[in-house]
């Protein structure tokens, strides 16, 4: 599972705790008296720390991993494709410590000056882009994000028309592609991010980890769905969620290249983002 998911089960995680507060609450699978460690929930006070409990307390594991997430249909799911529930998040939940707000501010004040020395007139409002998986490289992985992807060339057009008037600062990986215009920190792991985005006016990017690190921050966002999942699955109403209306649409493809997805690619159009990006800049 990726961050996302690990971030979708954050609500849940404090609704337990509320109802039982002397319960340490752990992430994990049930069965198997398992529990696992996120950053997603460093600082979090409503999740224990799986690797160092106390013994002497009552533990509490949210049976949620790979073979139990609420918005996959595991009946109709096979080999090739996974097969989607509807499903309504709650945003999550991420707690910043004071080291990593400050850190954040500074990557902030860089990008600022980026674009005084690079514009004479200010910008409209600051985007955090994400165009890329770190799972890009993956052999595991892989197949699904390219289908989950736009394409570089639509995010570098995007990119190019809107670069002058918006500050946009970049997520940083080993799978980021570059663009000209962009500002990109020199070092940034994922809780830096989100702590970035949580200073920035809203997100632009793929449906994934961010996405559902700006519904937890309360941002905007545009985010691009294709055709490979569904808004109605794992969306947020206040989003603006670009989605492949097809019949083969939402296709969960993810053991090859799929044709169905490189059609979404093409038909959704740096337009169609773009009018997005100003709707959310004039609210």
């Amino acid at each position: 599972m990726g961050y996302g998911d690990d971030l979708l089960i954050t609500s849940l995680a404090a609704q337990i705790k509320k109802k039982y507060p002397d319960r340490q609450i752990v992430i994990g699978i049930a069965k198997k008296n398992y529990a696992y460690h996120s950053p997603i929930y460093e600082n979090n006070p409503n999740i224990s720390d799986c690797r160092n409990l106390d013994n002497k307390k009552p533990i509490h594991i949210i049976d949620y991993h790979e073979y139990n997430r609420p918005y996959i249909d595991y009946t109709r799911t096979t080999d090739e494709k996974y097969a989607w529930k509807k499903f309504k998040p709650i945003p999550g939940e991420l707690f910043f410590s004071d080291k990593e707000k400050l850190e954040a501010k500074n990557i902030i004040l860089q990008a600022k000056d980026y674009w005084k020395n690079n514009h004479k007139k200010n910008y409209k409002k600051i985007i955090f882009l994400e165009t890329s998986s770190t799972k890009n490289a993956s052999s595991q992985f892989s197949i699904k994000q390219q289908n989950k992807d736009w394409g570089h060339e639509n995010w570098k057009e995007l990119v190019k028309k809107i670069e002058n008037d918006y500050l946009i600062i970049q997520s940083i990986h080993k799978g980021t592609k570059n663009f000209p215009g962009v500002f990109e920190a020199k070092k940034m792991d994922f809780r830096l991010a989100c702590a970035v985005l949580n200073l920035s006016d809203f997100y632009v990017g793929i449906e994934g980890g961010f996405g559902q690190v700006a519904a937890a921050l309360g941002k905007k966002g545009v985010i691009y769905f294709g055709g490979w999942i569904s808004p109605d699955v794992i969306g947020y109403d206040f989003h603006e969620n670009i989605y492949f209306q097809d019949k083969l649409s939402p296709c969960g493809e993810y053991k090859k290249i799929c044709n169905h997805c490189e059609k979404a690619r093409k038909k959704i159009t740096v337009d169609m983002l773009l009018q997005k990006i100003y709707k959310i800049t004039e609210d």
